[in-house]
């Protein structure tokens, strides 16, 4: 394996060792505490635009294997390792991680102190950053990097949202519309299994869906900043419009936008949360859940909104989740129940369908 580096826009420069595919894109570089599921999160959507570290040392154990995946492809735009494992163990049938990285073009670095890395994310925020595999292309970089634009402030939702609307027909009671923000596998399957859907892309007008029939309306979580230019003039226009209408839950971003369509503010926050083990309280109990998100509502904003919150992080106080004083909308940061994750808050999906009930 040939020597590479990761360049921050600081300057901070980690030698390392090539994995992957070799030529890189720049991207927020952000770190994940989680001990399994490494396949889950770099095929998340809501990665979209990141570099992501992994504070596990050691990754690709088990290889990679196609029911593990979030969406149809990778999203990450690099990856981060103390140790890549290149023979993973048989028991799974995965294919090799340096492998599958090539496949889809994806470039990671190995050999890199993850954890010291996390301490200084940690107390510096994140930062732009880059893979780079010559040494003379480094100064280069650093340039490049305090000049360009952090992902977010492009529309990153368009990325991952579906190109058509399509339905899923389960023989349910009730069909719940979705609004496709970089909805990975994990929501459509909780939702999937309790009604039929009807997916739109993120930027469909709210009276097509009204249209549609639908008993109620989802909005998916999806990566980027929530209040984005297009994201307001579309998603959350679109929450505004279907609240008083019909029952609405939010999760991760959909949460976020609800919140802002209703009257709150949203903020970027240090370096986010993201794992498999945030700690959440909820009605007095203390619930584990998987997260994935930079942005985050501010609790004050929703003074007056109708928004009360309910939950709350157990590590900072951070807003988890709300539910409306008068209306059918409830909401989660967090995904309340995922095949390969935490399933405490699974309970919120079948409120929600209670709600599919309510006669407005």
């Amino acid at each position: 394996m040939a020597q590479s580096y990761l360049v921050f826009e600081d300057g901070t420069v980690l030698d390392g060792v090539s994995f992957g595919y070799e030529e890189a894109d720049f991207g927020e570089v952000v770190f994940n505490t989680s001990m399994g599921g490494y396949q889950e999160s770099l095929t998340d959507p809501s990665y979209r635009g990141q570099i992501l570290i992994n504070a596990f040392p050691l990754i690709g154990d088990y290889g990679m294997i196609d029911s593990a995946n979030m969406s149809d492809r990778i999203q990450v735009r690099g990856i981060v390792v103390r140790e890549f494992c290149d023979s993973p163990s048989p028991m799974y049938k995965g294919v090799n991680i340096d492998s599958y990285l090539k496949e889809q073009k994806i470039p990671g670095i190995s050999g890199i102190d993850t954890r010291e890395l996390v301490l200084k994310i940690r107390n510096n925020g994140t930062l732009k950053g880059t893979i780079v595999r010559d040494k003379a292309d480094i100064e280069n970089a650093i340039s490049k990097l305090k000049t360009a634009p952090m992902p977010y402030e492009s529309n990153l939702v368009a990325e991952t949202t579906c190109t058509s609307p399509y339905t899923v027909d389960n023989g349910k009671k009730s069909t719940v519309g979705v609004i496709d923000c970089g909805m990975d596998n994990g929501v459509k399957y909780s939702l999937s299994s309790r009604f039929n859907l009807k997916v739109f892309p993120y930027n469909t007008p709210a009276q097509a869906i009204i249209d549609a029939g639908v008993d109620g309306v989802v909005i998916s979580n999806g990566p980027g900043d929530p209040s984005h230019p297009e994201i307001r003039n579309t998603v959350v226009k679109a929450a505004d419009e279907l609240s008083g209408k019909m029952p609405l839950l939010g999760i991760g971003l959909g949460c976020q936008a609800i919140a802002l369509a209703l009257g709150g503010k949203t903020y970027r926050m240090k370096y986010g949360h993201r794992g498999s083990n945030q700690p959440v309280k909820y009605k007095g109990k203390v619930y584990i859940t998987s997260q994935n998100h930079g942005f985050e509502i501010e609790n004050d904003s929703l003074d007056g909104t109708g928004l009360v919150v309910t939950q709350f992080n157990v590590n900072d106080n951070g807003v988890e989740g709300f539910e409306h004083t008068n209306l059918p909308i409830m909401a989660s940061q967090y995904n309340p129940e995922n095949p390969e994750s935490p399933e405490d808050t699974k309970f919120l999906f079948n409120d929600f369908g209670k709600m599919l009930e309510v006669k407005l």
